[in-house]
């Protein structure tokens, strides 16, 4: 079947400016970029008065469709499906796009499906413009893509199905963060608060339970340090869904390693210097060998202490570890500092129960995935499909 293509200009709104004689004395719902989930639902709003919030910020009404313009959030599917939030009226980050369908030509829930799709996103960043880090994409772009455009009927059935599968899809994310928040509960039951140390375990300074390595980084002078075969490791890879470390985009050679510095497998990766404050104690497990970057310290588990546990202790802690951080917006840990910072010891008979627990959620999560990542693999080919009227 086909239908005619239609620039998103032709049926959507872009970026609609705020009446001039809107009521500023109503209440409008506020949504931060943090407030837009990777799949489109609202997380959190704020309710606030029109006329307090409207300067400074992007307008949008509830039958919108919202989408980040800028990196990264753009590239991971920030955005913000129609009808979310609470009040008539929204007002959000700069950094969103706002499409308003024409609602006589295209159903809302079919367009966010549309620019949700992988032509739509892979065509975007490809089009971003401005500095490293900073990149957006215009609304040039959104207003020049080109869509399918079925009767709208066969738009409402389309976005219908593709409601269905997606509520699939969401299940099966939703059974992985309930094992993962079960891990939580398992280790809290057994421990207690690791911080407050409620059961009073024995203490001890990191230093006398792990040996700490902070990383560092070959010179970018000598370029024969780069392009090996040894991955090296920057806090990118620790902020990770789940618990390993993901896998570097940058490698060191035989040569790099003669100056790098290298932790072997069961190893625990913290992110101590970063950008912001919340992603210092951030921490990942090494399943291999690996290089990293002075941002990140590792520890490497002395006799007493295992692996998994630690990491565990460590992914627990994290207030611990920023307590240690210099104050200020960013923060900094300082090898020093951490070596300091004191966890709790149970016997390593209770340490081995609870790392029999762990291998077992590790198991039953890479299952999901795998069953998930399959499940993403449909949904996505069933996209396809209902865009070409295959469906």
């Amino acid at each position: 079947m086909s239908w005619p293509l239609i620039k998103l200009s032709d049926v959507v709104q872009v970026n609609p400016r705020c009446p001039r004689d809107i009521d500023e004395f109503q209440n409008v719902s506020f949504v931060a970029m943090a407030s837009a989930s990777e799949e489109g639902f609202l997380l959190t709003e704020e309710t606030r008065v029109l006329g307090e919030t409207k300067k400074g910020f992007t307008y949008f009404e509830k039958e919108d469709v919202l989408l980040a313009k800028i990196t990264p959030c753009f590239e991971n599917g920030k955005s913000l499906r129609p009808n979310q939030i609470t009040h008539a009226v929204g007002f959000g980050s700069t950094e969103f796009h706002v499409l308003r369908a024409d609602q006589s030509k295209v159903d809302s829930t079919y367009l966010f499906y549309m620019i949700s799709g992988k032509p739509f996103r892979f065509l975007g960043e490809r089009s971003m413009a401005g500095a490293a880090g900073q990149k957006r994409v215009g609304a040039d772009f959104i207003k020049n893509f080109e869509i399918p455009l079925p009767p709208l009927d066969e738009q409402k059935r389309i976005a219908a199905i593709l409601d269905k599968a997606d509520a699939i899809r969401r299940k099966r994310q939703q059974a992985i963060q309930l094992a993962d928040d079960f891990l939580r509960s398992v280790f809290l039951d057994m421990f207690g608060d690791p911080v407050t140390n409620p059961k009073g375990w024995e203490m001890m300074p990191v230093k006398d339970v792990a040996e700490v390595t902070t990383g560092n980084t070959p010179s970018r002078k000598v370029p024969e340090y780069y392009g090996g075969k040894m991955e090296w490791i920057k806090s990118d890879n620790i902020n990770t869904p789940e618990h390993f470390l993901t896998k570097a985009t940058e490698f060191l050679s035989d040569d790099g390693l003669k100056v790098a510095r290298t932790v072997p497998k069961g190893s625990t990766l913290i992110t101590c210097i970063a950008g912001s404050f919340d992603c210092i104690g951030n921490a990942a497990f090494a399943n291999r060998e690996v290089a990293f970057n002075q941002q990140i310290n590792a520890l490497t588990p002395k006799e007493g202490m295992l692996s998994w546990f630690l990491y565990a202790l460590i992914l627990f802690s994290k207030k611990a570890i920023q307590s240690a951080s210099t104050n200020s917006m960013k923060g900094m840990v300082s090898k020093g500092k951490l070596e300091e910072v004191r966890l709790i010891v149970p016997p390593i008979e209770q340490q081995q129960k609870f790392e029999d627990i762990f291998n077992n959620q590790i198991e039953m999560v890479a299952k999901l995935r795998t069953s998930s990542s399959g499940i993403d693999d449909c949904f996505n080919s069933l996209s396809q499909c209902a865009f070409s009227g295959q469906l």
